[in-house]
């Protein structure tokens, strides 16, 4: 078995804070779950008055914050309305105590209620992921550009990137209408000495795997190594690697990335005799086991042949994805290797690479709720520049 640990940076994810709504069309109102918004004041509590003749002061105006609280969720608390934790108090001190509002207390009575939905999943949401995994020095060609220069680029390229992925997940009624594909998330793959970025892995959701190579296609750091036709100004994006990917759908194997560790991706390639003797079939629970034990994986499924149907019998098992937070480099090859496929033999190669994500989602474009000062509007800004009609009834779940 060949290990090629190529390489293990910080994870630079950039989210803004979001508020999610459906279409108009909704389900049942016994099916819905829905999101109430209230906006609530709330007392605080001062330093007593200072001495007379001393310096005055005005104390500040009561905080103003959100709560966003579920309106399916239950109220888990052990105690009984009729319990108390202030000893013998009667009913009567509890009455004369309520009868006298605190500061910047609101009755919750007379404050409206909200009621809003969450976002609308894409049309291309249908179980079909692909993965793309491009490495710069794969199409070099003739080793023209040193690491450095593909570097230079890459990073060069890399907003636009993102600006592309954006505008490829955002859709309504007057724009993008034709979109065939959502770029679920795109990782910057990084050296082993992590000076350099190398490539990066994306999971594209597409009805068909045409609609996945003509998005990447369009893609500007794909079409930079690959190049454009001169006359029809389309890039042939046939040579990009593309599997499914069959990520497993378990809480246990969801972690944040970062958390305890840095994000890293191991990519594993079966042996050919191993997709025929069953090998990953034996190994298969030892293996998942071995993911949930852990405790840190972000991540984790297996990569397939990419076959125009995924319910083709020719679409087999050839290998692993799995993204997992790692203290170091040798804590990533020591978690790799100990894998119980890994130790069974079923990997020809494992390729480790520490990673970051980019925020390519373009939904996480609304107001900061909490901390209002800290609105941005480069995404909207963007949109409008696009054509994207921003103000409009259609794109009310981005709560401009």
């Amino acid at each position: 078995m060949t290990t090629n640990f190529a390489s293990l940076t910080c994870a630079a994810t950039i989210l803004v804070a979001t508020r999610a709504f459906l279409p108009p069309s909704l389900p049942p109102s016994s099916m819905r779950r829905t999101l109430a918004t209230t906006t609530i004041t709330t007392s605080i509590a001062f330093p007593p008055p200072p001495p007379p003749g001393g310096p005055s002061s005005t104390p500040p105006p009561p905080f103003t914050t959100t709560r966003l609280s579920m309106s399916f969720m239950a109220d888990s608390s052990d105690y009984k309305a009729d319990k108390s934790d202030f000893g013998d108090a009667s009913d009567d001190d509890a009455d004369a105590s309520s009868s006298v509002p605190l500061r910047g207390e609101v009755d919750m009575a007379d404050v409206p209620v909200t009621e809003e939905i969450p976002v609308p999943m894409s049309r291309n949401n249908v179980g079909n992921r692909f993965l793309a995994v491009i490495f710069d020095g794969d199409f070099n060609d003739g080793g023209k550009k040193d690491v450095w220069e593909m570097h230079e680029d890459r990073v060069a390229l890399t907003e636009r990137h993102v600006m592309w992925a954006r505008r490829q997940n955002l859709y309504n009624e007057t724009f993008n209408v034709d979109s065939r594909a959502d770029v679920l998330w795109s990782h910057q793959l990084l050296s082993s000495d992590l000076q350099r970025t190398v490539g990066h892995a994306m999971c594209i959701d597409s009805p068909t795997i045409e609609d996945c190579r003509d998005a990447l296609s369009n893609d500007p750091i794909v079409r930079s190594l690959l190049g454009v036709d001169e006359i029809s100004g389309k890039c042939d994006a046939s040579a990009v690697p593309l599997y499914r990917w069959r990520q497993i759908r378990d809480h246990t194997l969801r972690r944040d990335d970062g958390r305890d560790g840095l994000p890293n991706m191991v990519m594993a390639f079966d042996r050919p005799e191993a997709i025929s003797d069953g090998l990953r079939d034996e190994v298969w629970e030892d293996h998942l086991e071995y993911l949930i034990r852990s405790e840190r994986v972000i991540a984790a499924g297996p990569l397939h042949v990419a076959t125009p149907e995924k319910t083709d019998p020719r679409s087999i098992a050839i290998g692993t994805l799995l993204f997992f937070n790692a203290a170091d480099r040798n804590d990533a090859i020591k978690f790799a290797e100990s894998d119980p496929a890994a130790r069974a033999g079923l990997y020809e190669t494992i390729t480790i690479h520490r990673y970051n994500s980019l925020d390519v989602t373009g939904k996480f474009v609304s107001e900061n709720l909490y901390f209002p000062g800290q609105n941005t509007y480069q995404m909207k800004e963007a949109m409008e520049y696009w054509g994207y009609p921003v103000d409009d009834l259609q794109t009310r779940w981005l709560n401009w």
